[in-house]
């Protein structure tokens, strides 16, 4: 009796336990289902301000201001909405105590996540700052192209070959980003190398004048042609024209100007000459050999010029220190001049 009793008891217990889980559910749900609900409702607030601060701003210089404020506020409308349901759901928990729960979390999430952190900080700078925005022509590094978008983690890209290129902006706020398009204008050089021949200051004013013709380069800033260099074999100057900023503009105007700058400079008669060497042989058969006042390279700065070299001479002159006896001097080797014995 004793035995059956014990186990009547057990399992009074464990219904009693069921119960008073079924009834702690019974009670629960409605709690739960407003939590839900408020949250939902949190959600959808935030999504509705961050669609209307995108329409509010997508024709606003400060468009990228509008995606920031948008995106925060969407976010923080969300946390905000998490405190609430919590709250709701279970009466005892106070907002203070999630609060502090929170704080203590965000040091290790900090750790774990410091990347993901640092290029949502950045992003977030970038927008708010706008060193570039979405359509401007940039270069980073070993990529160029054309800015598509500005997430609050990444950059998107899109380079002139057709690639997409997805770059952290912790990166691109850490390091130097080349906006081409920023002042929307942009200037493009390059060097025509005249001759010796003739006249620079022609050269120049007939460069000038056929950038001038070219569809595309414009007039303010007008276009330069400096004389930069006296190189090897050329005279060197420096073809100069602004244009728009944008990359494809910018290579079609400069196959135009510098065809229009050969076609100039051919009808003017300017001679555009190839690269030239002047190559000296040293001779230590020669009677200079040795003569620093007279050998051939160089030439002497006074005093006759030494004579042509021959084979025909160089022979002869084999044949006449051979009759004589003497021995050909080397040049450095202190040896007496040809003709003059020991």
């Amino acid at each position: 009796m004793e035995g059956t009793d014990q186990i009547d008891a057990e399992i009074s217990t464990a219904l009693a336990s069921i119960d008073g889980i079924v009834d702690w559910t019974l009670a629960f749900l409605p709690k739960f289902a407003i939590g839900v609900v408020v949250f939902l409702l949190f959600w959808f607030i935030g999504w509705a301000v961050r669609m209307g601060v995108r329409r509010a701003t997508a024709s606003h210089p400060a468009r990228n201001v509008g995606l920031v404020l948008g995106r925060l506020s969407q976010w923080g409308l969300r946390f905000l909405g998490l405190l609430v349901a919590v709250t709701v759901m279970f009466p005892s928990v106070k907002p203070v105590d999630l609060l502090g729960l929170l704080g203590i979390g965000s040091v290790a999430i900090g750790f774990a996540f410091k990347d993901i952190l640092q290029n949502f900080l950045a992003g977030i700078l970038i927008l708010l700052r706008q060193p570039f925005r979405i359509g401007d022509q940039i270069v980073f590094k070993s990529f160029e192209g054309t800015v598509e978008g500005i997430e609050t983690r990444t950059t998107v890209i899109k380079t002139y070959d057709g690639r997409r290129v997805f770059v952290p902006n912790g990166e691109i706020f850490t390091n130097a980003v080349t906006v081409n398009t920023a002042y929307g204008i942009r200037r493009s050089e390059h060097d025509i190398g005249i001759g010796y021949g003739d006249d620079a200051r022609r050269a120049s004013a007939v460069i000038v004048e056929a950038l001038r013709r070219v569809k595309g380069v414009l007039a303010e800033p007008p276009p330069e042609a400096l004389v930069m260099d006296l190189a090897g074999s050329t005279v060197d100057v420096r073809a100069r024209w602004w244009t728009d900023a944008r990359q494809h503009e910018v290579l079609r105007v400069r196959h135009e100007a510098i065809a229009a700058i050969k076609e100039a400079l051919g009808e003017a008669g300017i001679d555009l000459p190839f690269p030239t060497q002047v190559v000296l042989f040293h001779d230590q058969t020669e009677e200079t050999d040795g003569d620093r006042t007279r050998q051939r390279e160089g030439w002497p700065a006074g005093g006759d010029p030494p004579r042509p070299r021959t084979i025909a001479g160089a022979l002869a002159r084999h044949r006449q220190d051979g009759r004589d006896g003497a021995v050909p001097r080397r040049s450095g080797d202190g040896a007496a001049p040809a003709g003059h014995a020991d």
